[in-house]
């Protein structure tokens, strides 16, 4: 889920925290009502139609409307403006909430690791299922895919890490249905052990995709610097303002789906302290109407030509 993908277009106005804000919560909205549905239908007809791996699908499904949830949270609080004990504002309650939703995601992959393991250990165990669970892994797979890409075309307009997360874990239910699917057809041909093994294979990518969720987010959360490719286009912002002469010294931070930057910036070491301060208000301008940058603290160094400094080393010592 790499940002620098993406065309960084400063004019687009669904990048503005109203319209990501809304975008976020329509989408949002749509995987509740598609999850909830999945649930239901999926827990109901794998108890009917003995079917553990539907059943764990549809316990995935379940944890994704609790995600729902979370990322609707999230979007609300993120969005409050800067106040005493939060100067830079509420951006990162995003972080945490992708940090939140890894989390569940690894809880509920573990969950399912030990359920299905447990029906290995005793193949005798497991039943026959019925051909319903089939149409109904199918139909969930189709749901799933097209959610996924719904979500994530959103997430991709608007820049949201959150939305990212939360359209992915709704491609692994894709994955996990598609899995389902198959293991209730090797069932379904008298390979009954087939079902659990879906199971399993399901908690395992339920768990990895939780981990890595949870490891970006505890990074980000640790001000991660974001990638050099948007660390040089901030830079090269920078140098095309008038009056830099160089830059130097830039460094970057993570808030949410924003970044915080510090930098140096090289300016002629014989204007005003006024007209330097200018050239620096004006960098700081360009730098977040070009970028997702929320604040750009800078530090002004004297430059001088080379040129200048050799002629002045060389005029004589005074008396």
């Amino acid at each position: 889920m790499n940002f620098t993908e993406l065309p960084d277009d400063p004019e687009d106005p669904e990048h503005s925290p109203s319209e990501r804000q809304a975008a976020a919560t329509r989408s949002t909205w749509v995987s509740v009502g598609v999850n909830l549905i999945l649930t239901i239908t999926q827990v109901t007809v794998g108890v009917v139609a003995k079917s553990q791996g539907l059943i764990a699908d549809g316990i995935h499904s379940l944890s994704d409307l609790v995600a729902d949830f979370v990322v609707l949270l999230a979007s609300h609080h993120s969005k409050k403006d800067a106040d005493v004990d939060h100067p830079y504002g509420h951006q990162r309650f995003e972080t945490a909430a992708s940090l939140a939703l890894g989390t569940l995601l690894l809880v509920v992959g573990l969950g399912m690791l030990w359920s299905a393991a447990r029906k290995l250990e005793a193949p005798e165990t497991v039943q026959t299922v019925h051909v319903v669970a089939l149409w109904v892994a199918g139909g969930a797979l189709v749901a799933k895919e097209l959610l996924f890409r719904y979500m994530l075309s959103i997430a991709k307009r608007v820049k949201s890490s959150m939305l990212v997360a939360n359209a992915w874990h709704a491609r692994s239910d894709a994955a996990s249905s598609l899995v389902v699917g198959i293991g209730i057809v090797g069932n379904l041909a008298g390979y009954p052990i087939l079902d659990p093994i879906a199971a399993l294979i399901v908690g395992f990518m339920v768990t990895r995709m939780g981990w890595g969720f949870s490891w970006d987010a505890l990074h980000d959360l640790m001000d991660r610097a974001v990638d050099e490719t948007e660390v040089q286009a901030i830079c090269q912002t920078l140098l095309q303002t008038p009056g830099v002469s160089g830059v130097h010294d830039v460094r970057t931070r993570k808030m949410g789906d924003l970044i915080v930057v510090d930098a140096h910036i090289e300016v002629d070491a014989t204007i005003s302290v006024e007209a330097g301060h200018d050239i620096a208000v004006e960098a700081r301008q360009r730098v977040m109407q070009r970028h997702r940058v929320l604040n750009l603290m800078t530090h002004i160094d004297p430059w001088r030509r080379p040129d200048l400094d050799h002629a002045i080393s060389t005029l004589p010592a005074p008396r």
